[in-house]
């Protein structure tokens, strides 16, 4: 292809890499104002992905100008693909993390007691945190990047993801039988940190596009 291709892959590859740290900011920001009570940063965590979808709509518009501009074929068009779908991966996540930030703050200002869970939630956090790096990691050095070696990384995370969210839902489940009054903010509690699970899920999905873009073969994401 053209240079002039390449460097809209680029710029494309630029935006997608930016939309992603602002999510790790905002996922950061979080996690630290739940580990410090600091209120008012629930509050600007969200400001870093307020504009998330308008910034996914901008890139797909972008990709699609692409596709219509270099007829690319083979390897380019199973990369602009990936990103396309990426792109929507992120959005969701932004979606989610924008949920988890308010409805987390509401519990922690309301008058469940989750100091029990205060561990794992952190270490939940902490997964989705790691998965997102090393996701954004990769597409700085896409050249270099193992996309294999990134996928198997991320799948720890996931897997790491899977059982802290079971044995959260356990405690949950006790907690909800024993409460009685505040069974329902403890019903909420847990589709709140569901969000996360599903970050991590989602964070597979981008993992699974990547791979498929460097390598190809079949694609099955989760829905």
């Amino acid at each position: 292809m053209l240079p002039r291709y390449e460097n809209k892959l680029n710029e494309i590859r630029d935006m997608i890499s930016l939309m992603l740290s602002q999510i790790i900011h905002s996922s950061e920001e979080t996690l630290r104002a739940f580990e410090t009570d600091n209120h008012e940063l629930y509050e600007t965590s969200r400001i870093h992905i307020k504009n998330i979808q308008v910034d996914a709509n901008r890139i797909d518009n972008e990709i699609i100008k692409t596709f219509a501009l270099f007829g690319p074929e083979a390897d380019e068009l199973r990369l602009l693909v990936a990103y396309l779908k990426m792109t929507n991966e992120i959005d969701r996540i932004g979606d989610g993390l924008k949920k988890y930030s308010k409805r987390l703050h509401d519990h922690c200002m309301g008058g469940c007691d989750m100091s029990v869970l205060t561990n794992a939630i952190v270490q939940l956090h902490k997964t989705t945190i790691n998965a997102l790096q090393y996701i954004a990691e990769c597409l700085k050095n896409i050249d270099s990047c193992d996309a294999d070696d990134v996928y198997r990384k991320v799948m720890v995370e996931e897997s790491k993801n899977d059982d802290l969210f079971s044995i959260m839902e356990k405690e949950l489940l006790n907690l909800i039988i024993d409460a009685n009054e505040l069974a329902v903010e403890y019903v909420r509690v847990l589709g709140t940190l569901r969000k996360l699970e599903r970050i991590g899920d989602r964070t597979v999905n981008i993992a699974s596009l990547m791979l498929y873009a460097q390598k190809g073969g079949e694609l099955n994401l989760h829905n």
